[in-house]
């Protein structure tokens, strides 16, 4: 592995080469890319390819990429620009990608950009509330776990959205009419440490979740884009905006193992099945799907 530096007028972006460029096999290299992880939690994943040339990176003000902007929120379209930028950097083509969560929601703007950087993209559970029927409810239930967090800590934000992300269905009365979750039921701690800049408890990554696709532009792309949801997700928050993304792309979600995190090895404490998390995704990746 090789790491590199790309210095921009707005951020320097860290990213990783798994392998040769150019490839040794001729095939493009395949991207992975997530939104509010960084490249750290893509070890167990990578390590499944050791055929193919990997690149992972940390998005703007994540791990080791320092921002320059002046700015703390988190946007997919100016995310877009900056993987655009690695891709341009790699200097071989388009490539190929396997993109989750925010990362997925990113890479559905890059796409719509840059329409000829990809030719296959797995978007892995994109967490887009305005795809949603109950949207307007989402976002209610999106302000609670910031509300959470601004009031009582990460603790009590986390707890917040993990009974945020975990309910089945739509976010009815009953839903807002629950307790406030309790960190201790989850091991976690209760005292407030203080903290406010959580990208994923606070506001400052609601463009993510909020983003739109461009369903014609994403429609005239060259690209091969492919929605994907873990069987574990289904009926919840993001198993439902997947299905309702790829409904919008007049595809039906494609199934993977395990849950939101299912191609984690163990990385952040909540490991998914990431050997046949990857042998799914070879085989999307091939076309058999």
């Amino acid at each position: 592995m090789t790491t590199h530096m790309l210095e921009t007028a707005q951020v320097d972006i860290a990213y990783d080469v798994h392998g040769l460029l150019p490839t040794a096999d001729g095939r493009p290299p395949l991207i992975m890319i997530a939104q509010p992880m960084d490249a750290s939690g893509f070890g167990a994943l990578a390590s499944y390819f050791p055929d193919r040339t990997v690149v992972t990176y940390d998005p703007r003000g994540l791990g080791r990429s320092i921002r320059k902007d002046g700015r703390v929120d988190n946007s997919p379209t100016v995310q877009a620009d900056d993987v655009h930028a690695v891709i341009e950097a790699l200097g071989v083509g388009p490539v190929e990608m396997f993109a989750s969560s925010g990362g997925a929601v990113t890479a559905l703007a890059l796409v719509a950009a840059y329409p000829s950087d990809l030719t296959t993209l797995v978007a892995h559970e994109p967490p887009l509330i305005p795809v949603l029927p109950d949207a307007a409810a989402a976002e209610r239930a999106r302000a609670g776990v910031r509300d959470a967090y601004e009031a009582k800590g990460s603790g009590a934000g986390m707890a917040a959205f993990i009974a945020m992300t975990s309910w089945q269905g739509e976010f009815t009365d009953d839903y807002f009419a629950q307790p406030a979750a309790d960190p201790a039921l989850f091991g976690m701690p209760t005292e407030d440490d203080g903290s406010r800049d959580d990208p994923l408890l606070s506001d400052r990554s609601w463009a993510v979740s909020s983003y739109r696709p461009d369903v014609a532009a994403l429609a005239a792309a060259p690209t091969r884009v492919v929605i994907a949801v873990g069987e574990e997700s289904q009926g919840t928050f993001t198993g439902r905006t997947s299905v309702a993304a790829a409904a919008l792309l007049g595809q039906q979600a494609t199934v993977f193992p395990s849950h939101h995190g299912g191609f984690l090895g163990g990385e952040f404490g909540y490991a998914g099945q990431p050997e046949a998390f990857a042998r799914t995704l070879r085989e999307v990746l091939a076309g058999n799907n």
